[in-house]
């Protein structure tokens, strides 16, 4: 029987010895024909296991090589090592899975994270990606413990859909038309989707906030969480094509409940982690230092992960409008001494150099940049009353975050439906096709509010990590579909 295994960071955990225990797991080492380094997964730590001399023939000594994978019985005793309060006594020893040393590439030594991304079927049971993926699976866990705790309702928007949500263009097609030049054409020789399987054009979705917008008007608050997509080209450390958001949407919320939300969220996370999953943070800690230390001293961050994280949950955020950061930019040194790569004038999207100014740099802790020019807002954005001339702006907020810029993007919907209609009309969307959004302020329409927090980005944050590739399982990005 398999089932009546105990987990590592369990019997590590209890140090209670003389029972006796089946652990199984992966070699880490083997070191002296009698001792290995035995991890399963739920710790960093290994689980040392003793052999005793004549235990298992010659022939099964040559097979623990990094990677096997092994079933062990035997009794917990005391542990005379370093690092370990205990350690595992074998009365037998079963080779569930052998591992070619000669082929496996994960030896035990150091290795770059490029190189580890080719290998990314295999990371896991790195030390580095064990931590990074708990962290992950424990913020998961923690972003549907918040919402159901405050009694919002999971919605599931769809994949697919036929709208774009954030008027970018940059959407992945669904279609199962022929590829080879055969599909049908219009009379003007453009693709005749009407053929197609949902008879129109259809996409991979960009965000779930539309249709999680019509829940909010039957149950209040609803939030999403799943993948969405963007096909833009755009091959750096901060972005990829597919991608998960966690979406809220609330009926009845202004943006200052808005931010109050979205603050006591990003704090929970925080908190909830710190809470169930520090050894892994510790670990990621210490990583994130050593790493430090290879940098020059003006390039090293201020602060330690844990150091960061505390701040950022002991700590309310700094809230002020884009004219008021717009300002901030102008008059400080770093632009006088043309230090940054962009220009700063009253009506520009904030580049991420400008965002971790204002975090990094002025304030020192996450920033609330509200009431942004409506020019570079989305079409759904509550416009804003008594702007100057020429400085239209909208009820919109991004809360940027320490090492990563903006982390979460939102605002108060536009719930006035002229005001919409004539919104949509400027931005050239056809107001028919969006019947069904329109309807939700035709019927019973109220002031509600919602955002988007980016999971991957939330991960980077907490984890301590530099580039978003690390921190989702398999990364898709241009030119990268592995796995």
């Amino acid at each position: 029987m398999f089932n009546n295994r105990t987990k590592i960071k369990a019997l590590l955990a209890s140090a209670e010895t003389g029972q006796e225990v089946i652990v199984m797991g992966w070699v880490r080492t083997f070191r002296n024909n009698q001792f290995i380094a035995l991890n399963d997964g739920s710790t960093n730590h290994n689980l040392q296991v003793v052999i005793a001399l004549g235990l298992v023939n010659d022939d099964t000594l040559k097979r623990l090589t990094t990677g096997t994978s092994i079933k062990v019985a035997g009794t917990v005793v005391p542990s005379l090592g370093k690092g370990q309060s205990v350690e595992v006594q074998a009365t037998t020893l079963e080779i569930l899975g052998d591992s070619d040393a000669d082929k496996y590439p994960l030896q035990p030594k150091k290795h770059s994270l490029e190189f580890l991304r080719e290998k990314a079927h295999l990371r896991f049971r790195t030390n580095t990606f064990g931590a990074i993926f708990r962290v992950r699976h424990a913020l998961a866990f923690a972003v549907h413990q918040f919402f159901n705790s405050r009694g919002f309702v999971y919605l599931h928007t769809p994949i697919i859909t036929a709208s774009d949500a954030e008027g970018a263009g940059e959407m992945f097609r669904v279609t199962t038309l022929p590829m080879d030049g055969s599909a049908p054409k219009n009379d003007d020789g453009s693709i005749n989707y009407g053929e197609d399987f949902f008879g129109k054009s259809t996409n991979l979705t960009v965000s779930g906030q539309l249709e999680g917008e019509l829940g909010a008007m039957a149950f209040s608050d609803i939030y999403t969480f799943g993948p969405t997509f963007r096909a833009e080209n755009s091959n750096t450390a901060r972005h990829l094509a597919e991608f998960w958001m966690i979406e809220p949407e609330v009926a009845f919320n202004d943006l200052e409940d808005n931010m109050d939300l979205a603050e006591d969220f990003i704090q929970y996370l925080i908190k909830y982690v710190m809470d169930n999953n520090l050894e892994d943070l510790e670990f990621l800690d210490q990583r994130l230092a050593e790493e430090e230390k290879q940098k020059p001293q003006a390039e090293r961050q201020e602060f330690g992960l844990l150091e960061k994280l505390r701040f950022v949950t002991d700590n309310k955020f700094e809230r002020i409008t884009y004219t008021e950061a717009i300002q901030i930019l102008l008059d400080s040194p770093h632009y006088k001494k043309k230090k940054f790569k962009y220009d700063v004038s009253w009506g520009i999207d904030m580049q991420s150099e400008h965002e971790r100014y204002l975090v990094e740099k002025h304030f020192k802790k996450p920033v609330i940049v509200t009431n942004y020019p409506a020019a570079i807002k989305a079409f759904y954005m509550r416009l804003n009353d008594g702007c100057e001339a020429g400085k239209q702006t909208v009820a919109a907020m991004d809360i940027l975050a320490p090492g990563i810029g903006e982390i979460v993007g939102g605002s108060q919907r536009e719930e006035r439906l002229e005001k919409l209609e004539a919104r949509m009309a400027d931005m050239h969307i056809p107001a028919e096709e969006m019947s069904w959004y329109l309807d939700t302020r035709r019927f019973g329409s109220v002031p509600h509010a919602g955002f988007g927090l980016g999971f991957e980005r939330m991960v980077l944050f907490v984890t301590g990590m530099t580039n978003i590739r690390d921190v989702i399982p398999f990364a898709r990005t241009p030119k990268n579909c592995e796995f």
